[in-house]
């Protein structure tokens, strides 16, 4: 990353229902967009987190909407802070994202627009799950540095594309998402970004990370 995002431009705060909570989202949609892209962010991170908001720029001059949504609320934020235990629990985490797609096809900006993930940590896990839940919505997904492996049991459900993006320093990740890609039984693709750490934070390593995903979403969202 050679600098902030555009902070400008970060969309306009929605309330999305699921269920019995409101989440919090910012939607961004410029003129002329094809497609959406949901930041399914991992339970320890936020839409306000300066790396998201970098991708998500990079995709919204691709001609992409954003909607980077918080997927707990601010209660269940200070219990995992807490207890880091609810960042695991994948099947509230899914039933967020299931919630954010239903919505924005509830919108008039987004109704018409093809629908695809960006999953980072466990929300990758989650974007997957939702996926195989919403297969007729969700077009494709992306994991930057995912637990994809915590998806494991609906893996041969998801009919959505899937580009995995890891750091080549990332070991531990890096062997797991090779066992999950196995598993896909759709049209898949892994790139390892080389020296890497897994919040691809060296040099250029996001700047890639946000290349490679705009391209992936651009070829599987546009019409």
């Amino acid at each position: 990353m050679n600098g902030s995002s555009d902070q400008k431009d970060v969309g306009e705060l929605v309330h999305v229902s699921v269920d019995s909570v409101v989440i919090e989202g910012n939607l961004s949609v410029p003129g002329g967009a094809e497609g959406t892209v949901l930041f399914a962010h991992g339970a320890g991170s936020s839409r306000h987190s300066p790396r998201n908001n970098f991708v998500a720029q990079e995709l919204r001059e691709g001609g992409l909407a954003t909607l980077l949504i918080d997927l707990l609320t601010p209660r269940e934020k200070e219990v995992d802070r807490r207890t880091r235990r609810i960042r695991f629990d994948i099947d509230r985490l899914a039933e967020r994202v299931v919630g954010a797609t239903d919505w924005l096809l509830e919108q008039s900006e987004t109704e018409d627009l093809n629908i695809g993930i960006f999953g980072l940590s466990t929300g990758a896990a989650a974007a997957l799950i939702a996926a195989a839940e919403r297969p007729d919505v969700i077009r494709t997904v992306v994991s930057r540095g995912g637990r994809v492996d915590m998806a494991e049991h609906i893996l041969d459900k998801v009919e959505a594309s899937a580009l995995f993006i890891v750091g080549g320093m990332d070991v531990q990740v890096l062997d797991l998402n090779r066992q999950a890609l196995a598993q896909l039984e759709t049209e898949k693709q892994l790139e390892v970004i080389p020296g890497a750490g897994h919040l691809f934070e060296e040099p250029g390593a996001l700047d890639e990370v946000a290349r490679l995903a705009r391209e992936w979403f651009q070829r599987h969202l546009q019409a």
